[in-house]
């Protein structure tokens, strides 16, 4: 679960990361309204789960409540077209703070890394840009601290990174506090990701939390109540609210080829092939294993909730899932929701034989390989 950075201020400050004083507006009154109570200038940013929000637009100075009460009326409505979100994502609300005059920028970041098993605490002088670019251009920027889940992180670690970083010296005492607390914030949220970039010393010599980012772990939502309002800010996407609202694992991404699979690694080999072949998919879908018809028959529905889909790739290796089900859930598919996007389909596995037999006489496409699948469905798409 991504959440806005208004709200991971709201987190990592009751972990005693100090960040701009500011409040969220939903109006362009109440953005004017926080501009006077700080003093008139201050800074209007697009609450968006997108990257690149200030080459966007998404970022304004304002000198006075009246231009932050403008800044707000832009925004607040509006779609903000991102590197990230080429079809662009709603703005709702606008985070209003003080403008501070930056000294330095830096990066403080945590997440796991999967290969190693571990949490990776991350440090760069190269503060303000995408960490991909910096990771992509400046590898050697990027000092990294593996933790011991048995031990956590040490404060003479979180010193050796900043200090390795370049991190000016008179900043690494409170950019330690800042590191350790960002540690505690993420350990304590059962977090995926937790960032400050950028991590800002002021030309007054304070530190900042300028922006912030954190991303939850979904299946650790139970233990946290504290986030149950978050996660309705959530889900910007409409269908992606709509699959996460039925149980669908779905994830939309901007191409016009609808995928859907069981098992999340058979769905990004598919998603692979499917680009391989020429085409774009539209979306990551996962029926999961041991599918029933109307789970199917539900995913097609909302793969094809996307007016750009013109084609949808089934690929269903039965284990536990049977492949006579998931033909049921996709002929219920086609007749309940007037289908008119041609449909590939691969079946292997428990039961597929009786799954394709099911399948004959109609318009679908058999394939016999995923690969052939991929071919077929650009083919047919184009």
């Amino acid at each position: 679960m991504k959440i806005h950075e208004y709200q991971a201020k709201e987190v990592l400050a009751r972990y005693g990361v100090t960040v701009p004083r500011g409040r969220v507006a939903s109006t362009p009154q109440e953005a004017r309204a926080i501009a006077q109570e700080l003093g008139g200038r201050v800074v209007v940013k697009a609450q968006v789960h997108a990257g690149g929000r200030g080459k966007a637009g998404g970022i304004r100075l304002a000198e006075t409540p009246e231009q932050a009460e403008q800044h707000a009326r832009d925004l607040i409505g509006s779609r903000l077209v991102t590197p990230q979100a080429p079809q662009g994502v709603p703005v709702h609300k606008v985070l209003v703070e003080e403008a501070i005059s930056i000294a330095q920028e830096y990066y403080l970041g945590i997440t796991l890394d999967r290969a190693r098993q571990r949490d990776v605490v991350m440090v760069s002088a190269m503060g303000g840009m995408d960490i991909e670019q910096v990771a992509e251009e400046h590898p050697e920027a990027i000092v990294k601290v593996w933790v011991e889940p048995w031990q956590g992180l040490h404060p003479y670690q979180a010193r050796q990174a900043l200090y390795e970083a370049g991190i000016a010296r008179e900043a690494v005492p409170t950019a330690t506090k800042f590191l350790l607390a960002l540690y505690k914030a993420y350990m304590a949220s059962d977090a995926s990701l937790a960032e400050i970039n950028p991590f800002v010393l002021t030309q007054e010599g304070q530190c900042l939390a300028a922006d912030a980012k954190m991303n939850i772990d979904d299946n650790a939502l139970f233990r946290h109540p504290e986030f149950s309002d978050y996660k309705e800010e959530s889900e910007e996407d409409p269908i992606e609210a709509e699959a996460h609202r039925r149980g669908i694992q779905y994830v939309r991404l901007g191409g016009d080829i609808g995928i859907i699979g069981n098992g999340a690694g058979l769905v990004m080999s598919t998603l692979d092939e499917v680009t391989r072949a020429g085409g774009k998919p539209a979306n990551f879908l996962d029926i999961g294993g041991g599918a029933k018809a109307d789970l199917v028959r539900n995913a097609l529905e909302i793969v094809l909730m996307d007016p750009h889909v013109k084609g949808v790739l089934f690929n269903v290796f039965g284990g536990i899932t049977r492949g006579d089900e998931v033909a049921k859930g996709i002929i219920e598919g086609i007749q309940s929701l007037h289908v008119k996007v041609p449909i590939v389909i691969r079946l292997a596995g428990t039961r597929a034989e009786e799954g394709l037999a099911l399948l004959r006489g109609t318009d679908l496409i058999p394939a016999v390989t995923m690969q052939e699948a991929a071919r077929k469905i650009v083919e047919v798409t184009r």
